[in-house]
């Protein structure tokens, strides 16, 4: 299996990190917080202008798709740059609309997601029964057993440990497909759920790892930077073993699942978990090596930080993914 990215890929990565490098998203996750919508909607815009939501889109809906290893590369992106919004399930309403097999609901409904015209969230209530951002999507679609609906209403918005993150319990609505055809997109639709997740916490946890390694080169204790203490040195090597070793697994998912192999199911769990607890271990350790720094709400890497527990329990608890990982090796 070939894990390096060709020249394309590696020229599209370059130019994602650069659009939102020339952005403030720390300015717009906090409004993101605060209910107003229009900074993090000016940067879905330009997301969708680089093609990211038409990565999950089938090209006769006007998408490129879809493209698992693109999306993957798009979505770490995203988690470097801790873009607010309900992205992953933007991705994974357009994977279950492309495989519902409804010709009507879909060509009503891609080419705006493709577009990034149409902000878009998604609850499957297997899952749970929250939709994230639904009182900022244009849509929010529920899939309740075999019955696909688009819900009309929202419930109070529920707290987050990552403020960018606004849970509520979609409700109403009319059925727009029911039967084995619905359960089966909804099965896949979590599937690309799970693994753009998984590739946005990789991309949050490279984030945290590479400013806490600038931190410890600057702060100084006993006359010397602390990054030279051994214990500090450590931290940081055992949290860059657990992004390195989670990258190929995410990569490998994410090609396994392009092909349809019949474990891809198997693979996504795996870098789920992989991922998910290396994001997560980046933010402890960034939390610590910032020292009182790092529980400060004022300091941007905070947003970061209170990104990565969230994202490693969605669309995939790690005992979750574990035991589907030890179920099919079974």
């Amino acid at each position: 299996m070939r894990f390096l990215l060709d020249a394309e890929q590696r020229e599209f990565v370059r130019s994602l990190d650069a659009l939102l490098a020339s952005v403030d998203t720390p300015a717009a996750v906090r409004s993101w917080a605060a209910g107003d919508h229009g900074p993090g909607r000016a940067v879905w815009a330009r997301l969708a202008e680089a093609g990211v939501f038409a990565l999950a889109v089938p090209e006769k809906h006007e998408g490129f798709g879809p493209l698992p290893l693109e999306l993957t590369l798009a979505f770490e992106a995203v988690g470097r740059h801790a873009v607010p919004g309900p992205l992953v399930e933007t991705v994974a309403a357009a994977a279950l609309l492309g495989r519902l097999g409804d010709e009507g609901v879909a060509a009503e409904r891609l080419p705006g997601i493709a577009s990034g015209k149409s902000v878009v969230s998604l609850c499957l209530t297997s899952l749970g029964p929250y939709a994230l951002d639904a009182d900022a999507a244009d849509a929010v679609f529920v899939v309740d057993g075999g019955t696909l609906r688009l819900a009309t209403a929202s419930g109070p918005v529920q707290p987050s440990a990552d403020p960018g993150r606004r849970l509520s319990r979609p409700s109403g609505g009319t059925a727009l497909a029911r039967g084995p055809a619905v359960t089966a997109a909804a099965g896949y639709a979590a599937e690309v759920a799970a693994l753009a997740t998984a590739a946005q916490a990789l991309g949050v946890g490279r984030t945290l790892l590479a400013r806490t390694v600038e931190h410890v080169r600057r702060r100084r204790q006993f006359g010397v930077a602390i990054g030279s203490f051994q214990a500090v040195k450590h931290r940081l090597a055992d949290t860059l073993l657990a992004l390195e070793f989670a990258g190929p697994l995410v990569h490998g998912a994410a090609l396994a699942l392009a092909a349809g192999h019949e474990g891809a199911g198997r693979d996504i769990a795996a870098a789920k978990v992989a991922a998910g607890e290396a994001g997560y271990t980046a933010a402890r350790t960034a939390l610590q090596l910032h020292g009182a720094l790092g529980y400060t709400d004022e300091l941007d890497l905070s947003l970061w930080i209170r990104k990565a527990r969230p994202l490693r329990d969605a669309w995939g608890t790690p005992a979750a993914c574990r035991a589907r990982v030890m179920g099919a090796a079974r």
